[in-house]
C-alpha cells in the first residue's frame, strides 16, 4: 500500500537549515491502523504531511498503491488526494458557515459527483460515526468531539484508500478522544479501512495494529 525509502525533508530558514526527516523508510499493508509516535520535534507531522502530499520531500522514495506520488504534477496529487486519500487534523478544519452535511459532501462536489449520490453517502456515513441527528447543525452547535466526527465523515466520503490522521484528539478530553478512537478501530476492523495516525499519547498504542517510533527525524524503532 504504501513504501517510503531513505525519506528526507530539509527545511531551509534563512541561513538555517532544519532537518525535519533525516532518512526513514519503512511499509505500510493494506488495512493495517498504525501509529507514529515520537517525542514533539520529531518529525511525526512532517512525515505525514510527506506521505498525504501536503508537502514536498528534499529526497527519497514514496509509493501508494503502486503509484510514485513524488512524480506527479501538482494538478495530479490534487487528484490523487481527493480521490485517494482522506485527512484529519487536530484543529477540525471544518467550515463554520456550513452544517454537517455540507462540510461531508464538499469533497465530493469537488470532483463532480451527482449531488443525490453524494447526498446520500454523507448522510449514511454521518450516521455510521453518530452523527445521524445532527445532519443540519452548524459547528458551533456541536460540541469539539462532535466536530471531529464531522472531520472524520467528510475524510471517508470519497472512500479513500488510506485515512491520515496528524494529532486527531489532540484538542479533546478523554472521553471525547476515546470515542474518536474507537471510531478509528471500528473503521479499521470493519471496513478494513488503511489508517495512519501520528500522536504522543501512550495510551492511544492500545487502538493500533503497530507502532513507528520517531526520534529525531530517524525511526527509533517499529
Amino acid at each position: 500500500m504504501i513504501k517510503v525509502k531513505n525519506l528526507k525533508r530539509v527545511y531551509v530558514m534563512g541561513k538555517v537549515e532544519v532537518r525535519a526527516l533525516k532518512g526513514v523508510s519503512f511499509d505500510i499493508e493494506k488495512g493495517e491502523f498504525v501509529g507514529i509516535i515520537g517525542p514533539s520535534g520529531s518529525g511525526k507531522s512532517t512525515l505525514l504531511h510527506q506521505l498525504g502530499l501536503l508537502d514536498t520531500p528534499t529526497s527519497g522514495e514514496i509509493m501508494i498503491a503502486g503509484v510514485d506520488v513524488i512524480g506527479l504534477s501538482e494538478h495530479e496529487k490534487t487528484i490523487f488526494r481527493l480521490n485517494r486519500l482522506g485527512y484529519v487534523f487536530q484543529e477540525y478544519a471544518i467550515l463554520p458557515e456550513l452544517t454537517a452535511v455540507e462540510n461531508v459532501y464538499l469533497p465530493s462536489m469537488m470532483i463532480g459527483k451527482k449531488r443525490e449520490r453524494y447526498l446520500k453517502t454523507s448522510i449514511d456515513i454521518l450516521e455510521t460515526v453518530g452523527l445521524g441527528e445532527r445532519l443540519y447543525h452548524r459547528p458551533h452547535e456541536l460540541s469539539g468531539g462532535e466536530q471531529q466526527r464531522v472531520a472524520v465523515a467528510r475524510a471517508l466520503v470519497n472512500k479513500p484508500k488510506i485515512l491520515f490522521a496528524d494529532e486527531p484528539c489532540a484538542n479533546l478530553d478523554t472521553e471525547s478522544s476515546r470515542h474518536i478512537l474507537e471510531l478509528f478501530k471500528k473503521l479499521n476492523e470493519e471496513l478494513g479501512q488503511t489508517i495512519l495516525m501520528v500522536s504522543h499519547e501512550e495510551w492511544h498504542k492500545k487502538y493500533v495494529d503497530r507502532i513507528i517510533y520517531l526520534k529525531d527525524g530517524l525511526i527509533e524503532k517499529m
